[in-house]
């Protein structure tokens, strides 16, 4: 069996469910996130959904402080530009704001977006999409 695409990009901006993975303590993502040789990114949005309530004072904690060793990427006019783009060229993600805004940030900042939920992203031409699958049989 081959490493998964994710255990060898040297940067990737994460999506929400793979740090949801990571929370409930699933291994590769633990390994993912754990990795030394990646830059790993994550949007504003994907701060939002974590910690939006309803959430516990030690999961907020917990989260923040996995958020903090990480890059945040803010919407600046590079983000914005390309939302608008991909709203434009891709009418179904308006019932995927958030979706939108986090492809928005990959592609605003040439970043491939590693995401558990690939249908919403494989349709972007614009991306690269790598898929999570979470639990691996086996790694090198």
């Amino acid at each position: 069996m081959s490493s998964p695409a994710w255990l060898n990009l040297d940067r990737a901006l994460a999506d929400t469910g793979v740090f949801i993975l990571w929370y409930r303590g699933e291994p590769n993502a633990k390994l993912f996130f754990r990795n030394p040789n990646i830059q790993i990114y994550y949007s504003r949005v994907t701060r939002k959904e974590l910690l939006r309530s309803p959430i516990r004072d030690a999961e907020r904690r917990r989260i923040s402080m996995m958020l903090g060793s990480l890059r945040q990427i803010n919407p600046d006019t590079s983000v914005t530009d390309a939302y608008t783009n991909l709203l434009s060229l891709y009418p179904n993600l308006r019932h995927h704001l958030a979706d939108a805004l986090i492809a928005a940030t990959a592609w605003a900042k040439n970043l491939p977006l590693v995401t558990t939920n690939v249908r919403h992203f494989r349709s972007i031409k614009e991306l690269g999409v790598i898929p999570f699958l979470g639990v691996l049989r086996s790694l090198p």
